[in-house]
């Protein structure tokens, strides 16, 4: 099952069931669904959230919405599509800049810096690098500006595969995740990596919400990540999501290990692509991230709009 959040002019946010190339209005105020939120919170697993949709859409009955026509950048008086779901949190999974970033710590004598050992659980699993990305607020769908902070001069995208958690931590959905980072700042240090990671508009989702048994398996799934700059593609690869030295249910369980999070967190489990340095976003550049099986998720570039620099 594929869901999606779409914004409908006189009607406001909708939520959609893709079939093919239509999208069913299934958002039904009386019976408490006006988010997919509503629908993972309702569901509590992806297969009880599936049937819950599949029942509204024979109940309501509405004809269908093309889901190329909705396909486009927001404006108050076209349908377009919006970030699949209102998620409550992000978190990642670091690997290459930032995994190496989270552990180094500068030895006593030298000051260079010197790795830690990754401790491990009582079961054996290595702990991962998690680290905190996101709050709604901070996310946008498909077609919406990504943003270059005005302090950064190293700014890439990172192809992540997202999973959303129920409210019982179960896997509810995939989507595709575009985890902006700031390089330059990243690099200098781990104590900077809240603010290369956590601004508004450094973190992307979508197109749509994809259930579990949509995807065989997400450990192999292809991604493509490009940039694309007045109208040419300066960056453009492909790669399968990167098989790290942990389970997708342990990445779940260590996130929630004394942390419970909100039903509609979501969890960025696998990275694809990665881009060099060469290869750093400019305003006015157009990213695409194409996962298998889940679709095309593409934003605009803009730089920062939000306060003042100071510097």
């Amino acid at each position: 099952m594929k869901l999606v959040q779409f914004f409908l002019p006189g009607k406001g946010k909708r939520v959609g069931l893709i079939q093919g190339d239509r999208v069913l209005d299934i958002t039904s105020i009386e019976e408490g669904v006006g988010t997919t939120l509503d629908l993972v919170t309702q569901g509590k697993t992806f297969q009880g959230m599936a049937t819950r949709a599949n029942w509204l859409a024979r109940r309501l009955r509405r004809g269908p919405l093309d889901w190329r026509e909705i396909q486009r950048a927001p404006a108050r008086r076209v349908p377009h599509l919006l970030v699949p779901i209102d998620t409550p949190e992000v978190w990642g999974f670091a690997s290459g800049d930032a995994a190496a970033a989270q552990g180094e710590t500068p030895a006593p004598s030298s000051g260079e810096p010197r790795q830690r050992p990754a401790p491990a659980s009582a079961g054996g699993d290595r702990r991962p690098a998690l680290y905190f990305k996101a709050t709604a607020h901070r996310v946008v769908g498909p077609h919406a500006p990504i943003v270059i902070r005005r302090d950064s001069a190293l700014t890439v995208p990172e192809a992540h595969l997202a999973a959303v958690l129920g409210p019982a931590g179960d896997v509810m959905a995939f989507t595709a995740c575009n985890d902006v980072t700031a390089k330059d700042i990243e690099r200098a240090g781990p104590e900077f990596l809240g603010q290369a990671k956590v601004y508004a508009g450094s973190c992307a989702l979508g197109p749509c919400l994809v259930t579990p048994d949509e995807i065989e398996d997400p450990e192999a799934l292809q991604m493509r990540c490009s940039i694309v700059r007045q109208g040419k593609a300066i960056f453009s690869a492909a790669a399968g999501t990167v098989r790290p030295h942990i389970r997708i249910e342990s990445l779940v369980d260590w996130l929630c290990r004394d942390n419970p999070v909100p039903a509609g967190t979501t969890l960025l489990v696998r990275q694809g692509v990665e881009v060099p340095d060469v290869s750093a976003l400019s305003a006015g550049d157009r990213v695409d991230i194409e996962v298998e099986r889940i679709g095309r998720l593409s934003n605009p570039v803009r730089p920062s709009e939000h306060g003042t620099d100071t510097r």
